[in-house]
């Protein structure tokens, strides 16, 4: 359930903030480590 979670968050982030395809793909990888790395969702 935590990776679902840390998943839709780094998904909403990445969708916010990024402006094209690849953008938006590099900010979802920075964000789910991000949010793992600091356990956020655990």
């Amino acid at each position: 359930m935590s990776k679902l979670l840390r998943g839709l968050a780094a998904g909403y982030g990445a969708k916010k903030l990024g402006g094209g395809c690849f953008s938006t793909v590099i900010i979802f990888i920075i964000l789910w480590w991000l949010l793992g790395n600091f356990g956020i969702f655990r």
